[in-house]
């Protein structure tokens, strides 16, 4: 694939912009709550909701993320028709009442496994919308020549949070309980919504707006004849389908195999952050992305899950979750900001919308299958899954592209029947 060349700028550059520092910090303090709730909801499920039952984690996880995959072209219209601000501003408050709800029935006692299997679901539906209007916003909020440093910094935030949230929450759980620490995930959305209202609109610069009919048919149509694009999706949904389920691997190899307590689960997913971190600040200062550089970080990512799957004790297991976060937000970083930089501005929401029903979508599929191999094979087994399902990835797309041009594959195939191959401007 043909390089996107990005001018090197300072890692912290997009944080001088004020608009886009309100939005990183709101956005840092509702993701340390996000990663509280996600510990603390697989922990309310597994030791107080059922007896370690892998189908039930596995659905609500589902639950989660099967609106992304069915929403995501009405997402990806809205968040192109509509000022992204207001559609954050709608979907925050809603993430916000549903993470509430089920904090308050925790806290009463009067939680049921419906009823989270219910929240899920309307969480999911939340965040099918929030999600492209949280891509596409981003690079309305910098210049050109920041959109992947914003991209990076993000990544960062969402990882830091990670590092964060999960050791909060084995400690809240383990000193108050589940409720408290799902009702400061429900306050946390309070600091987003804050954020957004202090922002100076005369600051953005919104993308063109899509008011035409027949613009989900159209941003399907563009995707379709872009295999840049294509290649990408594909490696990120056997990613997200078959590698990154951790809320629920380390769920059961918690509980299941290491018999470990709240803050020993907790820890995992702070150690899986702290690699996750790091390649978010390597990302800030990249200056090219390359196909190369996401098959290699895929393949990193399949061997380390291939180590994990044979860990013989808790701290071996822990030791190599940190090269796995390396990896794993490598590719999705490269994968993010190739997309974004090559994506015409005005067909970004709908675009960013398919691409996260692709690495999400996969979810309600891969989820309940690979909580259903828990129960029958092993916990160990959900993890040597992914590591065959993006092993074969790599070979299968890295074999495409040498057939196809060799690592010169250039960002966008032409309509031309002729199959002449061309970079477009914004690529070069």
């Amino acid at each position: 694939m043909s390089a996107a060349t990005l001018e090197r700028v300072p890692m912290f550059s997009s944080m001088g912009i004020r608009n886009y520092r309100l939005f990183w910090t709101g956005g840092f303090v509702s993701n340390i709550g996000t990663w509280m709730a996600r510990v603390a909801q697989d922990w309310l499920v597994l030791t107080v909701l059922t007896n370690n039952s892998a189908v039930a984690l596995g659905i609500v996880t589902g639950l989660q993320f099967l609106p992304t995959a069915l929403l995501a072209p009405w997402a990806g219209s809205m968040a192109d028709r509509f000022p992204k601000r207001k559609v954050l501003i709608a979907t925050q408050a809603g993430l916000a009442v549903t993470g509430a709800v089920l904090a308050v029935l925790v806290l009463g006692g009067w939680v049921t496994l419906w009823q989270v299997y219910l929240l899920a679901t309307l969480q999911g539906i939340a965040a099918a919308f929030d999600g492209p209007a949280r891509q596409a916003f981003a690079p309305e909020m910098v210049p050109q020549h920041l959109i992947a440093n914003s991209v990076g910094l993000n990544t960062t935030s969402f990882h830091t949070a990670r590092l964060i949230g999960p050791a909060v929450a084995g400690l809240t759980i383990a000193w108050w309980g589940v409720g408290p620490a799902l009702m400061l995930n429900a306050l946390s959305f309070l600091a987003v919504l804050v954020a957004l209202a202090l922002m100076d609109s005369s600051q953005l610069t919104p993308a063109p707006v899509s008011a035409k009919r027949g613009s989900i048919r159209e941003g399907i149509r563009y995707v379709r004849n872009r295999p840049d694009i294509l290649i990408v999706m594909f490696l990120v949904f056997m990613l997200g389908t078959f590698g990154l389920n951790f809320q629920l691997t380390n769920s059961l190899m918690a509980t299941a195999v290491f018999k470990v307590g709240p803050e020993q689960f907790g820890l995992m997913g702070s150690i899986l952050a702290i690699g996750s971190l790091s390649a978010g600040l390597l990302a800030a200062r990249r200056t090219q992305i390359r196909l190369r550089l996401i098959l290699a970080a895929l393949a990193g990512f399949a061997l380390c899950m291939a180590l994990l799957t044979i860990a013989g004790n808790y701290y071996v297991y822990v030791l190599i979750l940190l090269p796995t976060g390396l990896f794993a937000l490598t590719v999705m970083t490269a994968a993010n900001t190739s997309v974004q930089m090559a994506v015409d501005p005005a067909m970004r929401g709908r675009v960013m919308a398919l691409y996260m029903a692709i690495f999400l979508g996969g979810t309600p599929i891969g989820a309940p299958v690979i909580g259903w191999i828990g129960d029958a094979w092993g916990p160990r087994w959900t993890i040597a899954m992914g590591a065959v399902a993006c092993g074969l990835a790599v070979l299968g797309a890295a074999l495409y592209v040498l057939r196809d041009n060799g690592w010169d594959w250039p960002w966008h195939r032409s309509a031309d029947p002729n199959g002449v191959l061309e970079v477009p401007d914004e690529a070069r």
